[in-house]
């Protein structure tokens, strides 16, 4: 049987249901005119009344297929589908009026009254039957999850009743705050107390919390969220209205796993400033490591601010193809030019043809080598990508009169430790020499923190060893980071853009640094296993110390000093650093070309030590 019914074509499903309909329509009528005659009403006796059961059933299966009755899936058949059964029933009851007007029968007005009561009863009751046995017959295929709806308001009736159609999970109940809803019943389903979630978690065997009040505040939803963190099973969250606004209608595809922005203490940055886009508006902008998670990001955000054309250029040729593929349609919408060049920002040739066949006006540099334990172990080839293809895009950013160069930079470039924050420091060297010597381009620079799900990054790393069933590794358990969005980062720069003056150093206030032990241990058990240490051994995952990498850092700082100056927003701050020399930039740069040249390692490190203020180098380095 279940096979037959896998089998059959949608087109033959529709087919069934027009036929159960009409003898349902045969089945309504015969019972309609049987408890008129029994109510002695004067009527037409069954056999006067016969021509009716054709009739009616041939112009009853065209009027239910016009409706659209037949074409709702059994399976999703809810308030919809019965507001249709509602409009079928009263349609075929006008029919049969209309019908026996034109024939000389006489059958009381008050019959086909019950025929439509009778054919809307039956209808609804034979379709919710023939759902709760289809969802019996295929659930011991399928072990469905049981879920608990948090939030017993619209949203969470609507999202209940969706997921109960379903073959993948299964209300169980609701759990709400309002101490008034306590004890109800929604859609079928028990509303319980919040104060007794962890005893309903445990005697209904629950897997699964879904949030779903999308209009509480973010504030109100992060609490929650903290709180529902330590449950022993997964945790998703529905968007917030905005986000379901935003094109996400269907309330089941829009459950997400919580994000981690909303556990890390503070609210998100709002860098939405109308202004900023007359920066960029109409302007030719071209973004160097265009591919990766900044760059690709800064592309998505330009083309909402209306400028008139994008190059996106990187040395990866899957990164440029997939970027552009993503945005073409998005940017021809717009009626803004793509273009994607392939072409590695230490070669001056492909670069300065990029600019020109760009008619480049601001140039966004994000192309960098940043994982730190590959670029200290390849000094040569990290340093020399870093501080001469920034060097490299700077002076093609001179020389074809460019009116904003915007670098990308991080935190690791404050006081480093390791060879990529000190190429990244070098760099900074670079464009605030070029920017004390130029009025334009309007030469600027970002520091960042680190970027929730960018490649490299801890939060996919540990997503995977989760999976696979852990450890989740941390190399210290004091190791704090300051962690920032990818939208906040590639605003950030967009902002960088705006507010630039010349040599400026823009850094975002992130609010306290996060545990990256915390961290993990917080991600262990939103995804619904428990975390296993000495007072839980038998639990699912561990967190195991494995000792801080060559190069890392136990914290990260913004700011080499102390002096921070103001911008237009108030979470965004200014630094005025200290600066090297016209000749001690060129000194560097020549020792640079010549060790990247001859792959001498050590000779990178002995640049690091006499450039970079702050640096804490002190290990031997291995050649590349």
């Amino acid at each position: 049987m279940k096979n037959f019914i896998r089998n059959l074509s949608r087109r033959s499903k529709r087919r069934i249901l027009i036929l159960f309909d009409c003898i349902t329509i045969l089945a309504a009528l015969y019972l309609a005119l049987a408890l008129d005659a029994k109510a002695a009403v004067p009527m037409a006796s069954l056999q006067e009344a016969a021509f009716l059961f054709p009739l009616l059933m041939a112009i009853g299966g065209v009027l239910v297929s016009f409706i659209g009755l037949p074409r709702i899936k059994l399976s999703a058949y809810e308030n919809h589908g019965i507001v249709l059964s509602a409009l079928a029933s009263l349609s075929l009851a006008a029919m049969g009026l209309l019908v026996t007007a034109m024939f000389p029968v006489t059958i009381a007005k008050s019959t086909f009254v019950v025929f439509g009561g009778l054919f809307f009863i039956i209808s609804v009751t034979a379709r919710l039957v023939g759902q709760k046995i289809l969802l019996l017959m295929f659930e011991d295929e399928t072990i469905r999850k049981r879920v608990l709806v948090y939030g017993a308001g619209q949203a969470g009736g609507q999202l209940a009743a969706a997921l109960a159609m379903t073959s993948e999970v299964k209300p169980v109940c609701f759990v709400d705050d309002d101490p008034a809803l306590a004890g109800l019943i929604v859609g079928g389903l028990p509303v319980i107390s919040a104060r007794n979630i962890e005893k309903t978690i445990t005697d209904r065997r629950i897997e699964r919390v879904v949030v779903a009040i999308p209009s509480a505040p973010d504030s109100r939803r992060r609490e929650l969220l903290r709180d529902l963190s330590d449950l022993p099973c997964e945790v998703l969250a529905l968007p917030s209205f905005i986000d379901l606004l935003d094109g996400k209608q269907d309330l089941v595809e829009s459950l997400k796993p919580i994000s981690l922005d909303d556990l890390l203490g503070r609210d998100l940055v709002d860098l939405e400033l109308p202004e900023v886009a007359q920066t960029y508006a109409g302007k030719s902008v071209v973004i160097t490591g265009a591919g990766g998670s900044i760059g690709s990001e800064l592309a998505r955000q330009l083309l909402r601010c209306g400028i008139r054309h994008l190059t996106l250029f990187d040395h990866s040729e899957y990164a440029l193809y997939s970027i552009e593929r993503e945005l073409s349609e998005v940017a021809h919408a717009a009626g803004i030019k793509l273009s994607a060049r392939l072409g590695s920002v230490t070669d001056p040739v492909q670069v300065g043809n990029c600019f020109t066949t760009a008619e480049a006006e601001i140039v966004l540099h994000a192309a960098a080598y940043k994982h730190v334990p590959l670029v200290e172990s390849n000094e040569a080839v990290g340093m020399y990508n870093n501080v001469h293809g920034t060097k490299v895009v700077a002076d093609a950013a001179l020389a074809h009169g460019l009116e904003r160069f915007i670098l990308v930079s991080t935190d690791k470039a404050v006081r480093p430790t390791n060879v990529m924050g000190s190429s990244k420091r070098l760099a900074e060297l670079v464009i605030q020499d070029l920017a004390s010597r130029h009025q334009t381009p309007l030469f600027s620079m970002v520091r960042f923190g680190n970027v929730l799900g960018s490649s490299g990054s801890v939060i996919p790393l540990f997503r995977e060893q989760i999976e696979r069933g852990g450890p989740v590794t941390v190399t210290h358990g004091d190791v704090t980071r300051f962690f920032m969005t990818i939208p906040e980062a590639a605003r950030l720069v967009l902002l960088a853009g705006s507010y630039a003056r010349g040599g400026d150093v823009f850094v975002l206030d992130m609010g306290a640094p996060v545990k990256i032990v915390d961290l993990a241990e917080t991600m262990i058990r939103l995804s619904g296993r428990t975390l296993r240490n000495e007072q839980n051994p038998d639990g699912d995952i561990a967190v195991e110390i494995t000792g801080l990498r060559p190069g890392e850092k136990l914290y990260e700082e913004l700011l080499i000093g102390s002096d921070m100056l103001t911008t237009p927003h108030a979470k965004i701050l200014r630094a005025q650093e200290e600066k090297l020399s016209e000749l001690e930039v060129a000194n560097f740069l020549r020792d640079l070309q010549v060790a990247a040249q001859t792959g001498d390692a050590d000779a990178m490190r002995n640049i690091i030590m006499r450039h970079v203020a702050g640096h804490e180098i002190a290990r031997a380095s291995s050649d590349t």
